[in-house]
């Protein structure tokens, strides 16, 4: 097979979708079923997987205004889809795969990602314009694609029940986390949590964009009901690039942290999250919604205990390796941080099976079940 994958979302800040890109682009280059491997980023090939610069630069703040306006999102919404189709002309025998959603016009033997339906079935939990663009972008995918992928089987079945399409054209190749995200002792730690002001096993953690979906008001109200002296030992560690319809947040953050439970870390290198991984007591993620879920996965395979809601799906991610409650159960919530706190039996339990449920999940099978859907196509 010749397959034309396209790289875009490998940007920074390097999100769940650029992550996801990246791994599987890695495992693709390696497989002896493709012939040719191009790499499509706007609308210019190459045969290097890009990199995600982390850096911020006038590009990415230009395309952060351009989203913000409704005349420029519909500008771009026209003219970039046909630019990429215009490139992929030239290669008519290849097999074109979008891994964030879109996919251009009058384009033969395509497929695309679906991440997840939030845009559809969480649209308060997106700037209106990004529910605008999107939901007129994905039902375009929907009629032009021949096979969509999806992160889970959750999504795999909400997908074909939401938009009734056969299940037989949507597959499901689960995503893992990375080689990087493994236990590791204290002393290996240091370097990298010391500079923060952190101490290994001495914080609780959660990592993802400050945005309404990820829950983080509930997770700031439950954690500030733990006992005073619990929280001060053991503050929360919140790490994300900071999203839409933060501001509210960012001011709880400031006073959580003069009261001396909280940390906000702003967005952590790629080079620097395995280690505030792996360095936390507990990891705490009671999202909304996901598609997928990867940190939790992260978590696990890093050795440390997770308590996430049990929506969508995550429960299918962390199996019954995680203590999980609805999203919005402030008590329980409460209950179960400190349990992954204080439980020393529990999070041994949970810290064995956590790094196995992780092994289940490999890049190189979901590379693997990616090449099957590429041969429906």
């Amino acid at each position: 097979m010749k397959v034309i994958f396209g790289t875009d979302p490998i940007k920074f800040p390097l999100t769940g979708i650029g992550r996801y890109a990246y791994e599987l682009t890695n495992c693709l280059q390696e497989s002896s079923e493709i012939s040719e491997l191009l790499f499509l980023q706007g609308r210019h090939l190459s045969r290097q997987i890009p990199t995600a610069r982390e850096t911020t630069s006038a590009v990415q703040g230009l395309r952060r205004r351009v989203q913000k306006s409704h005349f420029a999102s519909e500008l771009y919404r026209l003219t970039a889809p046909w630019l990429k189709t215009h490139t992929l002309r030239k290669y008519p025998d290849a097999i074109y795969h979008s891994p964030n959603f879109y996919l251009p016009p009058n384009v033969d033997r395509c497929l695309a990602t679906f991440h997840d339906l939030s845009v559809f079935t969480w649209p308060q939990c997106h700037p209106a314009e990004r529910v605008r663009f999107m939901q007129k972008e994905l039902l375009l995918t929907i009629k032009r694609a021949d096979i969509l992928i999806t992160d889970s089987e959750f999504t795999r079945l909400e997908l074909a029940e939401y938009f009734n399409l056969p299940l037989s054209q949507v597959y499901a190749p689960k995503l893992a986390s990375s080689d990087d995200f493994y236990p590791r002792e204290a002393e290996e730690l240091k370097p990298f949590l010391a500079p923060l002001g952190l101490k290994a096993d001495h914080y609780c953690l959660f990592t993802g964009s400050i945005e309404p979906r990820k829950n983080i008001e509930t997770l700031l109200d439950a954690y500030e009901r733990l006992p005073l002296a619990l929280r001060l030992a053991i503050p929360l560690v919140i790490s994300g690039f900071e999203g839409w319809s933060s501001a509210g947040l960012h001011q709880r953050f400031e006073r959580a942290e003069n009261a001396g439970w909280l940390h906000y870390l702003g967005y952590a290198k790629s080079a620097v999250l395995p280690y505030l991984f792996a360095g936390a007591r507990s990891f705490l993620f009671p999202s909304l919604y996901e598609g997928f879920g990867l940190p939790v996965l992260e978590a696990m395979a890093s050795g440390i205990p997770v308590v996430c809601s049990d929506s969508a799906s995550l429960p299918e991610v962390a199996g019954d390796c995680a203590l999980m409650c609805a999203a919005m159960d402030i008590d329980t919530l409460t209950e179960l941080i400190q349990k992954s706190i204080e439980d020393d039996a529990w999070r041994e339990q949970a810290r064995i099976n956590g790094i196995n449920q992780a092994k289940q999940f490999s890049w190189q099978r979901c590379a693997q079940e990616t090449l099957f859907a590429y041969q429906q196509v």
